[in-house]
């Protein structure tokens, strides 16, 4: 398996920052969060400009800024994973080009979305990029958002490449295709669970990890939930996990939102009194009914 422990299990795509009046990025208090969430231990890396920090809806200068602001904040502390992906492979290149330059320990590329190529597309696409930079390169496969899978063949393919080091697979899509990827890869490229609620499916299936936005919340106790579960305290681990769910479902909002990234904002808010309830559009913030059930919720775990 190829080495993934300086990344650690849990790799947490931090939310961006938008002023409440324009939508404008508010890179001031996107530091504050980068800042709480190192202090207050939630992740073991820093995704910046994920899915949950809504890189779609970024300019290319402002995801660029958002990747000098986050590491003159972060320096080395903790790693740091840009978040480079988009459908053509060039601004893909110059974003990664970018983040090497700036220092970043790895980046992470979603799966070309909109387009739906073919396999052999995926693979040129990955394949391109990995080829353009001395960074580890973790593939992302979320079909629900993409349109189109990462299919465990062409994963085995690009395992093949000296600098993919691993996948974040959108768990819930395929709740098996960890063991998929295992196996077409021999077990070469570590597995991490793109979904909150799939962490102890794929850590059974030999998978190393999370990537967690709701971290921003439970960090602590996911942590807490994959150390006893890899310390054989299973039993510890799945009461953890019962307990939690509610937190999880919870980010679904009251009409079962397909994207969780506002009710997570809305939640960081209220628990850190940071200005980061704000999404920007096509997403819409919570409603106030969504506040109060969210306050309830965030009560009954104590971070409240």
């Amino acid at each position: 398996m190829k080495d993934f422990r300086k990344f650690g299990r849990i790799l947490l795509p931090m939310i961006t920052v938008f002023n409440k009046d324009d939508q404008s990025v508010d890179y001031k208090s996107s530091r504050r969060v980068a800042r709480y969430l190192k202090e207050n231990k939630l992740c073991s890396s820093i995704i910046v400009a994920g899915t949950t920090g809504e890189f779609y809806t970024l300019s290319f200068d402002e995801r660029v800024r958002l990747f000098e602001e986050i590491k003159d904040e972060i320096k080395n502390d903790i790693p740091l994973i840009a978040g480079t992906g988009s459908v053509y492979v060039g601004e893909v290149i110059k974003y990664t080009e970018i983040a090497e330059r700036l220092g970043y320990d790895a980046v992470m590329v979603v799966a070309p979305y909109y387009c739906k190529p073919e396999q052999e597309g995926i693979y040129l696409h990955f394949k391109q990029i990995a080829q353009s930079t001395s960074l580890p390169v973790m593939v992302y496969n979320i079909p629900l958002f993409t349109g189109v899978n990462i299919n465990p063949e062409t994963l085995a393919r690009l395992s093949e490449l000296e600098n993919i080091f691993a996948i974040k697979d959108e768990a819930g899509i395929n709740p098996l295709q960890a063991t998929e990827y295992i196996k077409a890869t021999k077990a070469k490229i570590p597995v991490y669970s793109g979904d909150d609620t799939m962490v102890l499916q794929v850590l059974s299936q030999g998978g190393v990890g999370v990537v967690s936005g709701g971290s921003h919340i439970i960090g602590q106790e996911m942590k807490k939930m994959i150390d006893d579960f890899l310390d054989g305290e299973v039993q510890r681990a799945k009461e953890l996990f019962q307990e939690l769910f509610e937190v999880f479902a919870s980010f679904r909002g009251l009409k079962n939102r397909i994207n969780p990234t506002p009710m997570i904002k809305m939640a960081f808010e209220l628990m850190t009194g940071i200005p980061t309830s704000m999404p920007r559009l096509p997403l819409v913030p919570a409603t106030d009914e969504e506040v109060e059930f969210m306050k309830g919720v965030l009560k009954k775990i104590g971070k409240i």
